[in-house]
């Protein structure tokens, strides 16, 4: 089993819940280093100081933030331990509320929260009293010296911890443009996703471009021949309303052949991720 990377205790009310938290998630981008061209060796990353071009010792290396253009100040571990730390192991739910109420662009990463030995009991609690009122605690937490805002939400008799983000965090678009449409291509549109709705199963979506990616790069290290680069085709400029009939009628028989679901985009969310009955036994990193 991975190792817990955080630990405390879920507090709402008098009630407190000792859990430990696991990663949910994890990245599966394939990550690539600078070579040099001459002998492919590795280039390493070689700290230096902007203003000389030195390369400064690990030692000297200190963190800071720039209080004004070019004016930076230092921040050390004892200044982190001058600031109000009371939150650092512990979960302390502010509000719960409907999961429909939140847009899924507030969060951030998953992660799961295990019972610590002896909270067994309370933990279940709270994973049945979230279930039954259909409701997620809002909650802060301080990870790695950071606060994040987060929820916490029961998934297969499993609590999970995600975080999120401010409200000052989320960026508001610039207006998009409203051309005018016709009520029939409406219609036609919505048939057309009609047609396409499907039960959200992740299983089924895989990262194409990755596998790929992996497999013309095995193949270079064997020296093995490689496909042809694919050339791009010119966009078609069509007319939208003869597009739409054409998708709908090659959907139609698609459509007949599975059952509908729903396609809302939080409805979708609230069916992430999907773990396991036995989530104590799930690896993760």
């Amino acid at each position: 089993m991975a190792r817990a990377i955080w630990s405390g205790v879920i507090s709402f009310g008098l009630v407190s819940v000792p859990v430990r938290m696991y990663s949910a998630t994890e990245s599966k981008e394939l990550k690539f280093h600078f070579l040099d061209r001459r002998d492919m060796a590795p280039i390493g990353y070689d700290k230096v100081n902007r203003t000389t071009g030195e390369s400064v010792p690990p030692d000297d290396i200190v963190r800071g933030f720039e209080v004004d253009k070019g004016r930076f100040v230092e921040l050390t571990e004892e200044d982190v331990d001058r600031l109000d730390v009371e939150l650092t192991h512990s979960i302390d739910i502010c509000d719960f509320v409907s999961i429909d109420e939140i847009d899924p662009i507030y969060f951030r990463k998953a992660y799961y929260l295990l019972p610590q030995e002896g909270a067994e009991k309370p933990y279940r609690l709270l994973v049945k009293a979230l279930e039954e009122t259909g409701r997620v605690a809002i909650a802060k937490v301080v990870i790695r010296n950071k606060q994040h805002l987060a929820a916490i939400r029961p998934v297969n008799d499993t609590l999970v911890l995600e975080t999120m983000y401010y409200a000052d965090e989320i960026r508001r678009p610039e207006e998009a443009p409203k051309p005018q449409v016709r009520a029939a291509e409406v219609e036609m549109a919505k048939t057309l996703v009609e047609n396409l709705a499907a039960k959200w199963d992740p299983e089924k979506y895989h990262d194409r471009y990755r596998s790929e990616l992996l497999d013309l790069l095995k193949k270079k290290a064997k020296g093995q021949p490689l496909p042809e680069p694919s050339a791009e085709e010119g966009g078609e400029v069509v007319d939208l309303m003869e597009a739409l009939r054409q998708s709908v009628e090659a959907t139609k028989k698609r459509a007949r052949s599975r059952p509908r679901g729903s396609t809302s985009k939080q409805a979708a969310y609230r069916k992430r991720p999907s773990a396991p009955k036995k989530t104590a036994s799930r690896k993760a990193s």
